[in-house]
């Protein structure tokens, strides 16, 4: 064949496709993989600067009697009451959180309802003010709200805790432990054995306390998610008996993980960078350097509650299912796991 017929046979080879690919973009059959009118518009992508997105240092200088209020802190925590979105992850499930008055485990209690958990909490009497705002947010999202008042340093008042949950919900498949005690000494020699038999009562013996209570009623497919600590990995000089239990609490992760794996039961652990929450100026933090609190973290900031929320929905669902004895670290740039 003459290289001009060549020539031609290829153009029409060419129209015959393109006319082909329009016709079959007119078609219904193609008309169908267009996104119906009532389907969500992506409008270009949702980022933010980590480094901007939040309060940076320096702080205004505040202190509060332990264990401290979130709605007396300046600026208030962010916990997600407006920002966090659920998607129903978690619908259905029964969920007990430690500490969910405020700080990470409040996040984590907003975050569970908006994903269709029922939510119990415990807190100290006197939070209560805080612990009203998480009944409203947790029953605003059409979820089932359960508040424990109570102290969990006592093993009697952590075995009831986790039988008034269970009760209360008609059953337990996600256990926060959470709750925690912090208070900066400078030196060894000036921590009171009362303050560091309260620190591994509230941060270690509660948890081995409830989570022993716990595993009676936890099916297989259940989780347990322990807050640990950067401070595991990098311990702050001036908070030593802190630092001991969150290294105690991720040991008690990997080791239980094993434990349970074969009853369908997974592990695993969050260990937070410096955040703010009532913990630091209660007394977590000396009052000199509560203004200048997360500053030394990459992003120059410290991580606000919310930020931490998705991670503790992430190890509750079925998403993670592969995952367990594993910590997940939010630490702002350092000293992570």
């Amino acid at each position: 064949m003459p290289p001009e017929d060549n020539d031609a046979s290829r153009r029409a080879l060419m129209g015959g496709l393109s006319a082909g690919l329009l016709a079959a973009l007119a078609s219904p059959a193609s008309a169908q993989s267009v996104p119906p009118a009532t389907a969500p518009v992506n409008d270009g992508p949702h980022i933010s600067d980590p480094r901007t997105a939040y309060p940076r240092p320096p702080f205004p200088a505040q202190q509060q009697d332990p264990p401290g209020l979130a709605s007396a802190m300046n600026p208030k925590p962010d916990h997600g009451e407006t920002s966090y979105r659920g998607s129903r992850k978690l619908v259905g499930r029964k969920a007990l959180i430690t500490g969910g008055d405020s700080g990470i485990g409040r996040a984590a209690a907003i975050a569970f309802a908006r994903e269709g958990a029922d939510v119990a909490f415990n807190y100290l009497p006197v939070e209560e003010p805080d612990a009203r705002e998480v009944v409203r947010l947790i029953e605003d999202a059409g979820r089932k709200a359960t508040p424990l008042p109570g102290d969990i340093r006592d093993e009697a008042f952590c075995a009831k805790l986790v039988a008034d949950a269970a009760q209360a919900m008609g059953g337990l498949d996600i256990l926060v432990n959470n709750a925690a005690k912090q208070h900066a000494v400078d030196h060894l020699q000036d921590i009171s054995t009362e303050q560091f038999d309260a620190v591994f009562k509230t941060n270690v013996y509660a948890m081995f306390w409830i989570t022993k209570a716990a595993l009676a009623h936890l099916p297989a497919g259940a989780t347990i998610i322990n807050t640990s600590s950067v401070n595991a990995y990098d311990p702050s000089p001036d908070i030593v008996d802190y630092a001991m239990t969150k290294g105690a609490i991720m040991i008690f992760t990997k080791a239980l993980a094993k434990q349970l794996a074969p009853r369908g039961i997974r592990v695993n652990a969050v260990a937070p960078g410096p955040v703010w929450t009532p913990l630091q100026p209660s007394g977590g933090q000396a009052p000199d350097k509560l203004t200048q609190f997360g500053a030394q973290t990459p992003l120059g900031r410290p991580g606000q509650p919310a930020e931490l929320a998705g991670i503790y929905v992430l190890l509750a669902s079925p998403e993670s299912s592969f995952a367990t004895g594993q910590v997940y670290g939010a630490v702002g740039g350092r000293g992570g796991p």
